[in-house]
C-alpha cells in the first residue's frame, strides 16, 4: 500500500536523521574518503574513477567511448533536486525541466525513451519516459558518484539507450568490506529561492566479510521566486489578444511549484573472496506541483499535483574465479511503482508500472591479449493508467538482451569491441495489438595514446531501437503537453549510426577534452503536428523519418597559479547541437548552444568559485514551435571544511543565479509558463565521520 508505506517511510526518516545528528562520536580516520578535504580533492582525478557501467571496471581516462562522471566534491557542489539539473553542467548535457520537481537528463539532443536512467546499472523502473510531466525515482543527493555514457549506450543497456545512459551509483548493495563498524555522513540545507529545508543521513559499516548501508532523505520546497512575471512576452501578449486582463497575470511567485521528497534505504551484502551476494530495500517518493495552470489542462482549484512512491528490491549475487572467467555476477531488480495525478483534490489518472529486470555479467580471464565479457539481460513491465487522462493504454513490454564487448592493446593503440542482440515484445493487455521487435547493435572503438599527454579517440556505432509502447499505441488527450495524441501500431524500429572523434589533453597544469559527432538515425520516430484539432486541442502524431544529429563539445581546466594566496583554476566548457529532418526543418526543443567558464580558488579548508553559463537564443525551430531568448546564468559557491577529533566538517554557501536573469529553456514543454527559479542562495552543513 503505497502511500501508508508513505507514512512509514516519513517517520522512520524523521527518526533516522534525528538520531544520526545526536549519534556518539566515532574515531576519526583519515583514509575515509570524507574524512579530510585532501583525500576528497582526490576523488575528483579522472584517470582513476572507476566506470562501474562497464563489466570490464576500466577506468575513466582509459576508455575510448565518451563518458562523464561526477563523484567527489564535484559532485556535492552540483548537486540539485532533480537528476537532470544536476548533470546539466557537464558538455553535451541538459535538462528537460518540467517544473522544479521534474528534470530529465538530455544527452546531445536526445531525451525521452531514447535516454536510459539507472540505479547501479539496472533501470529506475518508472515512468519517467510515458510523459515529459513524469519525475525520475531518483534521488541525487544520496548518490556516490553518476556516470553520464554519451551516444548510443544500447550494448551496455539496450533498447532505450540509443542516445545515452545516466548511471547513479549509490552502493545500497555494498560491494567493498568496510574498514570500520560504522562510517558516515549527514547533511542539513536550507534554501531561500523556494524555501528549501533538507535533511540527509547515510551510514556504512561492516564486519569481516559482511557489510551494511543505510541512508535517508526528507526534502521540502515551497513555489520558487521567479525574477518577474511568470508567463514569457510572448504568451502575455497572446493572452492579451484573447481577452485576458493584463493586470491578472502572475508575478514574483510559480504558483504549484512545492515539492516534497522522501527516501529510505538499507542493504546488507556477505563479500568473501570467492562468493558474494547481497541485497537492498528501498522507498522513493515525491510530491510535487504541475506549474502553469490550464496550461496542464485546467483551472482546478489547487492545480495539478503528482504523488509518486516506488517500492524497489535489488538481489547481487557473484563468484570470482570460476574457471576461465575471472567473475560471473547476477543483479536483478523488482520494483513496485505507482503515481497518483490530484486534479485540486480529485483524483485525475493512476499510473501503475509493475516491473523487474535482471542482468548477468561474465567477465573472461586474458585469452590471447583480449579481456571482455558476455552478459544477458531481462526485462519485464506491466504498464496500466486509469482515469479520465490515461492517453496509453494498459500494456506489456519483454525486453530479452545478449551482448559481448571485448576490448585489447596494441601498443599505443586500445581496440574496444561490442554487439548486442535484443528481442522485444510489446502489446496491449487486450490482446487487440502485439508487435516483436529484433534490434542489432555494435561498436568499435579505438583509442590511440601516442604521448602521455595526449590521446585520440574513434567511435563508430550502429544501435537499433524499437519503438515503446507509447510511440505504438497511444490515442487521447495529452494532458502534460495541451495536445491529441495518436501513437501508430506500424512503426519499424530506428537506426541510430554514429561516428565520434575526439581528443583528450592531460598534463600537469592542463586538463582538456573535445569531441565532434554526427549520428543519422533511419527512421527515427518522433511526434508531428497534422494541423489538426480534436477537442480544440492540436493532433499530434507519432511517425518516422531519416533525421541527422550534428554536434561538438569542448571543456578545459587550467592551473593558473599555485602560491600563497590559494590555488587558482579556470575551467571553460562550450557545446552545441543541430538536428534536422532530411526531408526539411528541424526537430522540435532541441537543446541550444551554451559555453560556460568557472573560476576556483582554494586554500587550506576553504574553496570558492565563481561562473556563468551562456545559453544561447534558439531560433532553429520545428514548424508549430516558437524561439527562445538565450539567458545568462552566473552562480557562485564558498566552502569551509574542518576536522576535529571525531568528527570531518563541512559548512557551504551557494548562490544560484545572482543577477535574478529570467530563463526558459527551449527543451522545456512548460517555456512560457514556468521559468527557472531567480536569485537563490542555499547554505548546509555536512558531517562525515
Amino acid at each position: 500500500m503505497p502511500f501508508m508505506t508513505r507514512s512509514l517511510v516519513r517517520s522512520a526518516l524523521a527518526l533516522s536523521v534525528a538520531a544520526a545528528l545526536a549519534a556518539p562520536a566515532f574515531a576519526a580516520d583519515a583514509s575515509h574518503p570524507h574524512a579530510t578535504q585532501a583525500a576528497r580533492e582526490e576523488a575528483r582525478k579522472l584517470d582513476e574513477v572507476k566506470v562501474t557501467a562497464s563489466p570490464l571496471d576500466t577506468a575513466l581516462d582509459e576508455l575510448a567511448r565518451p563518458v562523464d562522471v561526477l563523484a567527489g566534491v564535484a559532485l556535492d557542489d552540483r548537486r540539485s533536486g532533480t537528476l537532470g539539473e544536476t548533470v546539466a553542467s557537464l558538455p553535451g548535457v541538459q535538462s528537460s525541466h518540467f517544473g522544479p520537481g521534474v528534470g530529465r537528463p538530455i544527452i546531445r539532443g536526445l531525451d525521452g525513451a531514447r535516454v536510459s536512467v539507472l540505479a547501479n546499472g539496472l533501470s529506475t523502473l518508472d515512468v519517467s519516459t510515458v510523459s515529459v510531466d513524469h519525475a525520475v525515482s531518483i534521488e541525487p543527493f544520496l548518490a556516490d558518484s553518476i556516470e553520464v555514457l554519451k551516444g548510443p549506450a544500447n550494448l551496455f543497456f539496450g533498447n532505450g539507450a540509443i542516445g545515452g545512459a545516466v548511471n547513479v551509483v549509490d552502493h545500497r548493495i555494498p560491494t567493498e568490506r568496510s574498514e570500520r563498524f560504522v562510517s558516515g555522513r549527514a547533511e542539513l540545507r536550507t534554501g531561500t529561492g523556494n524555501d528549501e529545508k533538507a535533511g540527509l543521513i547515510r551510514l556504512d559499516g561492516g564486519s569481516g566479510n559482511w557489510a551494511w548501508h543505510i541512508d535517508g532523505l526528507l526534502r521540502d520546497t515551497a513555489d520558487i521566486d521567479v525574477p518577474d512575471y511568470v508567463y514569457s512576452a510572448d504568451y502575455r501578449a497572446e493572452e492579451i489578444a484573447e481577452g485576458e486582463n493584463p493586470a491578472s497575470f502572475e508575478r514574483g511567485t510559480l504558483e504549484n511549484s512545492a515539492t516534497n521528497s522522501r527516501s529510505l534505504a538499507g542493504g546488507f551484502a556477505y563479500i568473501g573472496d570467492r562468493v558474494f551476494w547481497g541485497a537492498s530495500l528501498s522507498n522513493y517518493g515525491t510530491d510535487y506541483g504541475i506549474p502553469g495552470g490550464h496550461a496542464h489542462g485546467g483551472e482546478e482549484e489547487g492545480g495539478v499535483r503528482i504523488e509518486l512512491d516506488q517500492d524497489r528490491s535489488d538481489v547481487r549475487f557473484g563468484v570470482n574465479d570460476l574457471g576461465p572467467l575471472k567473475q560471473v555476477v547476477v543483479h536483478a531488480t523488482f520494483n513496485d511503482y505507482e503515481h497518483v495525478e490530484f486534479e485540486g483534490a480529485e483524483i485525475g489518472t493512476r499510473f501503475i508500472n509493475e516491473a523487474s529486470e535482471a542482468r548477468l555479467e561474465a567477465v573472461q580471464n586474458e585469452i590471447w591479449g583480449w579481456n571482455g565479457a558476455v552478459g544477458l539481460q531481462y526485462s519485464d513491465r506491466d504498464f496500466e493508467a486509469i482515469g479520465d487522462e490515461a492517453f496509453v493504454p494498459a500494456s506489456t513490454s519483454r525486453d530479452r538482451g545478449l551482448f559481448v564487448m571485448q576490448e585489447r592493446e596494441f601498443g599505443a593503440f586500445k581496440l574496444e569491441l561490442g554487439a548486442r542482440h535484443d528481442r522485444i515484445d510489446v502489446g496491449m493487455v487486450d490482446g487487440l495489438v502485439e508487435r516483436d521487435f529484433d534490434t542489432n547493435s555494435g561498436s568499435i572503438g579505438l583509442r590511440w595514446a601516442p604521448a602521455d599527454l595526449w590521446h585520440l579517440t574513434l567511435n563508430l556505432d550502429r544501435a537499433e531501437r524499437a519503438p515503446g509502447a507509447e510511440e505504438l499505441f497511444a490515442e487521447g488527450t495529452h494532458v502534460a503537453t495541451s495536445t491529441y495524441e495518436i501513437g501508430d501500431p506500424f512503426l519499424d524500429t530506428e537506426t541510430a549510426d554514429r561516428a565520434e572523434l575526439g581528443v583528450h589533453l592531460h598534463g600537469d597544469r592542463f586538463e582538456g577534452r573535445a569531441a565532434i559527432y554526427q549520428t543519422r538515425f533511419d527512421d527515427f520516430i518522433y511526434l508531428a503536428d497534422t494541423g489538426l484539432e480534436i477537442d480544440d486541442l492540436p493532433v499530434r502524431v507519432w511517425t518516422q523519418a531519416d533525421a541527422d544529429f550534428r554536434g561538438w563539445e569542448i571543456e578545459g581546466t587550467v592551473t593558473l597559479a599555485e602560491a600563497a594566496n590559494g590555488t587558482w583554476t579556470l575551467r571553460g566548457f562550450a557545446d552545441g547541437v543541430s538536428a534536422e529532418l532530411d526531408a526539411g526543418g528541424n526537430l522540435p526543443r532541441i537543446a541550444p548552444g551554451r559555453f560556460g567558464l568557472d573560476l576556483g580558488w582554494s586554500l587550506d579548508a576553504w574553496r570558492a568559485g565563481l561562473g556563468a553559463v551562456r545559453y544561447r537564443s534558439q531560433d532553429d525551430v520545428a514548424d508549430g514551435e516558437t524561439a527562445t531568448d538565450g539567458f545568462t546564468l552566473v552562480n557562485a559557491q564558498v566552502a569551509y571544511h574542518w576536522d576535529t577529533q571525531t568528527f570531518g566538517w563541512e559548512a557551504y554557501l551557494q548562490g544560484s543565479n545572482l543577477t535574478d536573469e529570467e530563463a526558459r529553456l527551449h527543451t522545456s514543454f512548460l517555456k512560457d509558463v514556468a521559468p527557472l527559479m531567480g536569485r537563490n542562495f542555499s547554505a548546509g552543513l555536512r558531517v562525515f565521520f
